[in-house]
């Protein structure tokens, strides 16, 4: 899989877009462990190969973990919401509630996209 996706005539940061899109689409549908579990050992070995940090990588990995954490339809920060939320307060308010926070979310991810120094400033 690594030798097929880095004998691609592309860029390398667009195989790292693409790797977050991946990763933006399978949070719609699962949790973060279960990323880390199928995506982690396919993309991080492409990314160490491609001569991108992997500490940076893990921060990006990080920061769209939490964009799934709040997307729907899986979403568990909307039930922990709604569990403690009055009852005329739907789900579907609080969905429409945690697009800015998604919206914020996905800035800083390409922030950090586009500058990498950010994530590893101290390092």
């Amino acid at each position: 899989m690594s030798s097929l996706i880095l004998g691609l005539d592309v860029a390398p940061i667009v195989i790292i877009l693409v790797m977050m899109a991946i990763m933006l689409v399978l949070g719609l549908f699962l949790d973060w462990i279960g990323i880390a579990m199928l995506a982690l050992p396919i993309f991080l070995p492409i990314v160490i190969q491609l001569g991108f940090d992997p500490i940076w990588f893990g921060i990006l990995f990080a920061v769209n973990m939490q964009v799934s954490f709040l997307s729907p339809p899986f979403g568990p920060a909307a039930f922990y919401l709604k569990s403690v939320a009055p009852p005329d307060i739907s789900l579907k308010d609080i969905y429409l509630s945690v697009l800015p926070f998604m919206a914020i979310q996905l800035c800083i991810l390409a922030a950090l996209l586009i500058w990498p120094q950010l994530a590893i400033w101290p390092l």
